[in-house]
């Protein structure tokens, strides 16, 4: 008797441990609905007081870069470093390196080749999505992405210019929703002189990560009323 007891015992823990996987399962598979593809302005990047460092491959364009493609819960909380047996690898992605070198620079400090920062936001973030998305095609996701919303053009074409001038908050939102048609949250840093600046654009994208759609929940942080699109 002492015998069936043990094994019935077994068979609803095991039975709880996989309710609990399945349960992680979907929270896995509709996190993705969360996701943000984040662009930064290099010129509020390198103008702060640490400053920046050029990448090996040159000074790269005056043009928003991609910070990186990360899934996020619908509360706004998310996963990271998901699979610590799938690290980056550089040969799953050959054929976009030129490409990741122009779009997706690192202007961190030492300078580098951009392998380092492309590692750490695949190993953080990309792997928490890679039911969805293998590394090809995680990176060529932020890749499209970054070509369909054209934040500079968005902003230029309603006469907000990367010159050093201020800009209504609320004018650079509009810019970009009347031209991708969803809202975007503004990420502001400080300028070596105390100024706020426009630093981070953060887009939400659907579970494939080809569309753009509205974002359930955006990240905290304030800027003020004006703030400066700096120079580069």
């Amino acid at each position: 008797m002492e015998f069936k007891e043990s094994i019935l015992i077994k068979l609803v823990v095991m039975l709880q441990c996989l309710t609990l996987v399945l349960c992680a399962s979907q929270d896995f598979l509709t996190m993705m609905c969360g996701t943000y593809i984040i662009e930064v302005w290099p010129g509020s990047y390198c103008d702060t007081q640490q400053s920046c460092c050029y990448p090996t491959s040159g000074k790269p364009d005056a043009d928003f870069g991609i910070h990186g493609l990360w899934p996020n819960y619908n509360d706004g909380s998310y996963p990271s470093n998901c699979d610590s047996s799938n690290p980056f690898q550089q040969s799953q992605v050959s054929n976009l390196i030129s490409t990741m070198q122009k779009e997706w620079p690192t202007l961190a400090c030492p300078s580098g080749n951009g392998i380092q920062f492309w590692s750490h936001e695949w190993d953080k973030h990309g792997t928490c999505s890679e039911s969805l998305l293998n590394q090809h095609d995680y990176f060529e996701a932020a890749l499209n992405l970054k070509q369909k919303a054209n934040l500079l053009q968005a902003l230029t074409s309603a006469g907000i210019n990367p010159d050093g001038g201020f800009y209504s908050l609320s004018s650079i939102k509009n810019a970009i929703s009347d031209s991708i048609g969803f809202t975007p949250f503004i990420e502001c840093n400080s300028d070596s002189s105390g100024n706020s600046q426009l630093y981070q654009v953060y887009l939400c994208v659907d579970t494939n990560a080809s569309s753009f759609i509205d974002c359930p929940v955006f990240p905290h942080g304030k800027c003020a009323s004006n703030i400066e699109f700096s120079s580069f």
